[in-house]
């Protein structure tokens, strides 16, 4: 059992760092999508430098990423199911999948903000709550055009959900789910800064690139 806790979380850093818009970018369209936009390696991106169907493969394949790497462990450990070891292995390799898409390996670790690839492992450790936290980001974002303050809603309200909504019991969990909330809003600092000073841009990501 103590090998699961280092083998999972190696399986679920490799699964983040595929670096899905790097490689479509460049393989495709011939454009590494780090040198334009934002210069980040992520779906919002993507959107904006390659287009809507560029951003939808993105964006689809970076939210498996994380789905999968909760998967993993649940497919390979059915005699684990309902344990608090297995949703601890869970959460470990959902953390390491996060990380590496954040810090890709295989993209010299210069990657994307992990909103997609939480989204992700949200849905596989509580679909319920991440449902509801999908709704508010759509909501804030279709009110808004911003994306970022749709993610920075979506992941603080994912934690709440979990522990008032739902009730859920499992302080690693709640714990986990916290610092993966955390992580988005540091991730999304200079777009908190740009909010608060009006100056963040707008982004129609489902706008067919011209």
């Amino acid at each position: 059992m103590d090998n699961y806790y280092i083998i999972y979380p190696i399986i679920g850093y490799l699964l983040g760092s595929i670096p899905t818009a790097v490689w479509l970018g460049k393989s495709k369209y011939g454009i590494d999508v780090r040198e334009h936009g934002s210069h980040n390696a992520g779906a919002t991106n993507t959107f904006r430098v390659l287009g809507q169907k560029a951003g939808v493969v993105v964006l689809f394949i970076d939210v498996l990423k994380g789905f999968i790497a909760t998967l993993v462990p649940l497919i390979l450990m059915p005699d684990k199911l309902g344990s608090d070891a297995l949703v601890n292995i869970q959460m470990l390799s959902s953390m390491a999948c996060v990380l590496g898409h954040v810090f890709p390996i295989f993209a010299n670790f210069d990657g994307g903000k992990g909103v997609a690839t939480s989204l992700g492992v949200i849905i596989g450790l509580h679909p319920p709550a991440a449902i509801i936290a999908l709704g508010i980001f759509l909501v804030a974002y279709l009110a808004t055009s911003f994306v970022s303050l749709g993610a920075i809603l979506a992941a603080i309200s994912f934690p709440i959900l979990l522990y008032f909504r739902f009730h859920v019991s499992s302080f690693n969990l709640i714990l986990f789910s916290s610092i993966l909330s955390l992580a988005v809003i540091i991730a999304h600092r200079k777009n908190i800064i740009r909010l608060l000073n009006r100056t963040e841009s707008k982004m129609p990501l489902f706008r067919k690139k011209e």
